[in-house]
């Protein structure tokens, strides 16, 4: 009964990697056949991408812009031990907030040198030429 199940996940084993490496060999072909990628669209995906984690960046830092304006608030309001509490509050969110508006200012030069790099593999690239039939 053992050397059944042995031979029967064997034989799964070696159907399943059969499979696996028609579909891979498949893939691999296929990709070779792919046509060439438009030109600068690797510039345009990290435009792209710089793009959208600036935007995420702006938001989390207007977040914590308002955050550090409610623990100012909560300073101002509080008294006693449960002030010095707050200024602790207040001081660690103040470094978060200064941690994220330097992220925010690599993130744009970032963005910056992108659209640079874009620019001019624009400016490189060969226009497309139309050809219409009359």
């Amino acid at each position: 009964m053992t050397n059944l199940r042995k031979s029967a996940a064997a034989l799964i084993a070696a159907a399943a990697l059969s499979t696996g490496g028609v579909t891979l060999a498949a893939t691999a072909t296929a990709a070779s056949h792919a046509p060439e990628h438009a030109p600068c669209s690797t510039q345009q995906a990290h435009v792209d991408r710089a793009q959208a984690k600036l935007d995420a960046l702006t938001g989390k830092f207007a977040a914590q812009s308002a955050k550090v304006k409610k623990d100012r608030k909560a300073v101002a309001a509080t008294k006693g031990s449960a002030k010095a509490q707050a200024k602790k509050a207040l001081a660690a969110d103040k470094v978060k907030k200064a941690r994220i508006a330097k992220a925010k200012k690599a993130q744009a030069q970032r963005v910056a040198h992108a659209n640079a790099a874009l620019q001019k593999c624009q400016a490189s690239a060969p226009a497309p030429t139309g050809t219409t039939a009359a």
